[in-house]
Order: C-alpha cells, then structure tokens, then sequence
C-alpha cells in the first residue's frame, strides 16, 4: 500500500492554510515541518493550535526537526496530530521519546540524509514507521540525493524489519518516488512538486495525481 503525503514547511500560518484548503479535497493525510532554527538555520510555523481546526477531517503527522523533540509532543497531539516524527540528531533520549509518543498516537524516528541508520538505538519494532531524508533536512526545493536510498536496502536487509512503513521525504517528483519505490519505500512526501511556483494548468492536484499515477 502506496501512499502519498502533500509536505508543508512555511514560516506564517495564513500559507499553511491556503495549502491545507488546496489539499484537502484530494489528500487523506498532511506531513507538517517544524523546524526551531537550532537543527537546522531555518525556522518554521511552531504553534500547532491553529491546526485543530482541520485535525478532525484530515490525518496530521507532525516531522519535528527541531532540539528535543520530545518537547513538543503534548501541544501537537492536543492539536489534534495523530502521527509524531522526531528527528534522532537532536534527541537526548530516543527510548524516552518513543514511549511518550506511543502512548499519543503513531510513533516514528527520522534520520537526515548524512546519518547511518546506525545512530538509531531504539528497536525498530517499537516504532510505526522510519523517516529517511534524502536532501539535508531544513530546505524545501532540494535535489534528491539517490545514495541516501541505501539506507532502505540495509533496513530491509533483516526481515524483521519488512514490515515497517518506510517514509520517504526530500526531492520527490514522477521520477524519484519510482526509485524509492523500488528500493522499498511505500510513503513519499512530496512537498515543492506538489506546491510548486510554477505548477501547470490544473496545478497540485495534478501534480499528486502525477505522482500517484506513477506509482502504477
């Protein structure tokens, strides 16, 4: 089962929901980025309040690239979030963050591209999912790096981890979900194709369409 995840990563909230009204018609779930200018020079929209007014009707998943994510699990789950993805590089205590999160909702682990799989230290059967970046994480509208994409074959390499949803984020478009898809990967956020500057006539929903038509 393939899915595709429309990815938000803006400063001002008015943004996020112009793109949370585009995308709701067509999408079932929605990835939102925070970042908090410590992991990475960017910064994010950081109050997830403002997003209890969609929680109920779409699927939320919230990718913390931010310090001690942990910290922000509370507020986004009371905001309606059903999926928590922290980032590993900036988290003190990764057994720590993934019983809290569990007991909120969906629970998974990102690592940004440079990072081996390695530095995860917590079972990969107590979480729902792994986030694997194949762009440095902080910037939308980046390249897809194809040598990210063996972290996918070591994962998969032992076969109590075949049933772990693999979540792809980071330069997908119609060419680069075939190679995740082939290396094993079966969610893809798509955030610049989708949302693009320059999208055609019938614009994101096209352009998901796209990328869904791909996956056939």
């Amino acid at each position: 089962m393939f899915e595709i995840i429309p990815g938000i990563l803006e400063k001002e909230w008015s943004e996020i929901e112009r793109k949370i009204e585009i995308v709701k018609p067509f999408a079932k779930s929605i990835h939102v980025d925070i970042i908090d200018g410590k992991f990475s020079p960017n910064t994010t929209f950081l109050d997830p309040m403002p997003f209890s007014k969609y929680t109920k009707e779409l699927f939320f998943e919230v990718h913390m690239m931010v310090e001690n994510p942990i910290q922000y699990l509370d507020s986004f789950a009371k905001a309606g979030f059903k999926r928590f993805i922290g980032h590993i590089e900036e988290m003190p205590d990764q057994a720590e963050f993934v019983i809290k999160a569990e007991n909120l909702g969906e629970v998974g682990l990102a690592i940004d591209g440079p990072t081996s799989l390695e530095n995860i230290k917590v079972p990969f059967s107590d979480l729902d999912c792994i986030l694997l970046m194949t762009v440095k994480a902080g910037q939308s509208a980046q390249a897809f790096n194809l040598e990210y994409l063996k972290k996918i074959e070591i994962l998969l390499s032992d076969q109590n981890n075949i049933a772990i949803p693999i979540e792809i984020d980071g330069g997908i478009n119609s060419e680069t979900i075939l190679l995740a898809r082939n290396k094993g990967a079966n969610r893809f956020v798509s955030t610049s194709f989708i949302f693009g500057a320059h999208p055609p006539a019938g614009g994101p929903q096209d352009q998901f369409n796209l990328l869904k038509k791909s996956l056939k």
